[in-house]
This record gives structure tokens, C-alpha cells and sequence, in this order.
């Protein structure tokens, strides 16, 4: 996770605690990066990070880069089947509205938790 100077070490220790929540909740993988995007395609940018985690299959890829007002999420294969498009733009939306009032470290732990609370699997009552 890079976070640059909008992040301090105790909302970095918020953060991975997140994470590592979301993760236990739906069994995928969560990074998050905070900082400048390279080149004009944010998308691209965001997509190659992703492509670079260990699993990306199974990996979710919050990108936010502030100075463009920027926020992709890159879902993998697996992650897919259980979150749609929808979910995702409104955790999205969500990270934006805590973004425009400055909290940062809130607008991350809101969407991932929204994230990962649609990307659990759900609960079947058949056999």
C-alpha cells in the first residue's frame, strides 16, 4: 500500500486493521494505493498495479490518486462473480462523498467495507 502524505502512521495502522477485516469477511484480497497516477490513463495505471499483486485473480485494487480526483477500483476474475459493477460504483460513490469532506482514511474504510461485504459469498440454506 503507498499512501503518500495524506495518510499518517496511526490512520496507515487504521487501515490495514480494515483490510484485514474485509479480507476475513469475503476471503479476497484488498490493496490500496494512494498517490499519482502514471500517465493520462488512470484506468490503465490502476489495472497494471493490479495485474502485479500476488493473486489478482482474487485481489480487489482501490486506487485513489488525490491531486486528479481520481478513484478506480480494479476487481480480479473470482472477485468478479460476486461483486457486481453496481456494488462497486457505489462504494465508489460512497469513498467520494468522505473524500469531499477530507476524510481520507474514512472514505477508504467505508468503501472496502462495502467492498467486502458484497463480495461475500452468500449463504445457501440447500445442500
Amino acid at each position: 500500500m503507498a499512501a503518500g502524505e495524506l495518510l499518517s502512521e496511526a490512520d496507515r495502522l487504521a487501515l490495514d486493521k480494515t483490510i484485514r477485516l474485509a479480507e476475513q469477511s469475503c476471503r479476497f484480497e484488498f490493496s490500496v494505493y494512494v498517490g499519482p497516477a502514471e500517465g493520462d490513463d488512470t484506468r490503465a495505471w490502476a489495472t497494471r498495479l493490479h495485474n502485479r499483486l500476488v493473486a489478482p485473480a482474487r485481489s480487489v485494487l482501490v486506487m485513489v490518486d488525490p491531486a486528479r480526483r481520481v478513484i478506480e477500483v480494479v476487481t480480479g476474475g473470482e472477485v468478479r462473480r460476486h461483486l457486481t459493477d453496481g456494488e462497486v460504483e457505489l462504494a465508489v460513490l460512497a469513498m467520494s462523498s468522505e473524500f469531499a469532506d477530507g476524510n481520507v482514511l474514512g472514505g477508504l474504510q467505508r468503501g472496502i467495507a462495502m467492498l467486502a461485504e458484497h463480495a461475500r459469498p452468500q449463504n445457501t440454506l440447500h445442500a
